[in-house]
């Protein structure tokens, strides 16, 4: 037998000879040296070994995904709608508040269209009370208070009352339909939130209130993280409702029995204002967990070539459903989408059409 052009002789450890002994004893103990050496650690390793072993660690580092423990993540260049990484993208789950920025589109939609004055000021109905059991603001029947302080509740502190107000108004007003004992108007209003989200093409989501509560409710509300980051980026096209969403405090005011009240609501975002962060909305539920979804931005990029120089917005999009700890992970994907925005960037910005919001 021949091996490599060289005469090869098989040696079974168990053939009686002195030469196979010594021969093979050697091997051994060459073997048992290299093994130590392998066991005492990077301390054996050259400089130059130990650079080479590094870089290769941090490169591969760069492309391990994160260790998240919510139900569902989705990181995109809100630009482009580019996905720039995903976990359950697609999987049905409740949002909680997250609802409100449908139920905020809708109105400012209606507002837009209609030339509807957010100025006006609205009674809230008792119905607006039903199935909630926050009432932070400290609301009553019968209040007035502006369509726009409405907003402002809904979005900066998620109150719920004035989630429902906004939809019983607006409901009461949409042209074409009329209210019956089984179609309230917060009913039609609702309506429209689920045509919106068929306009934006969100196929897997189904609004049944304009706050979010699945306590006690059939069928159940709806949605994935892939649907919401397309309403969030319908959103974030509105420049009032990014100003919304951007406050972190914001005093309201309302009427009740001619004595004006006010109260100053607090942001329910407890990221905004860092690291770029200037949106969006907070959500939670004993079903949803706790969900987010965030909105950042770093000065547009210029890159020049030759006479031709080509201004790129850089803004980063993060949506969390079914968290245990929002912030942190929120946090932590922002920090990692804008690395992984920096290597897309990086890379010519090529975008698959297949993870294109």
């Amino acid at each position: 037998m021949r091996s490599n052009g060289r005469a090869f002789h098989p040696i079974h450890p168990l053939l009686d000879s002195n030469s196979s002994r010594s021969a093979h004893g050697k091997r051994l103990r060459i073997r048992a040296r290299r093994l130590r050496c392998c066991r005492s650690g990077d301390l054996m390793l050259s400089p130059r070994r130990f650079l080479i072993v590094f870089v290769a660690f941090l490169a591969s580092a760069s492309v391990v995904p994160s260790a998240v423990a919510a139900q569902a993540y989705l990181i995109a260049d809100a630009q482009t709608g580019y996905i720039l990484e995903e976990q359950e993208p697609r999987k049905k789950l409740q949002v909680g508040s997250l609802t409100k920025i449908a139920t905020a589109c809708v109105v400012l939609d209606w507002s837009e269209r209609k030339s509807g004055d957010l100025n006006g000021a609205v009674a809230i109905p008792p119905e607006a009370f039903r199935g909630t059991t926050e009432n932070n603001i400290g609301f009553q029947p019968g209040d007035t208070i502006s369509l726009r302080d409405l907003l402002y509740a809904a979005l900066v502190q998620s109150d719920n009352i004035a989630a429902y107000t906004l939809a019983y108004h607006v409901g009461s007003r949409l042209e074409g339909v009329e209210a019956t004992a089984k179609l309230t108007p917060a009913d039609m209003f609702v309506a429209q939130m689920n045509a919106l989200a068929k306009q934006l093409k969100m196929e897997r989501t189904r609004f049944v209130n304009p706050h979010g509560i699945d306590w006690k409710v059939k069928p159940l509300p709806y949605s994935t993280a892939e649907d919401m980051a397309r309403l969030t980026r319908y959103a974030m096209n509105k420049p009032s409702f990014r100003f919304y969403v951007s406050q972190k405090e914001r005093q309201i005011s309302f009427n009740r029995q001619g004595q004006q009240l006010s109260y100053m609501l607090r942001n329910t975002n407890e990221l905004l204002g860092q690291n770029g962060i200037d949106g969006v909305k907070t959500g939670r539920s004993s079903r949803a967990g706790d969900c987010l979804i965030l909105y950042a931005n770093r000065e547009s990029e210029v890159v020049r070539n030759g006479q031709m120089e080509t201004v790129y917005p850089r803004h980063l999009m993060v949506v969390l459903l079914g968290s245990t700890s929002r912030f942190g992970e929120g946090a932590a994907l922002m920090q990692r989408g804008w690395q992984l925005y920096d290597q897309w960037a990086a890379a010519g910005r090529m975008a698959d059409p297949k993870k294109i919001l």
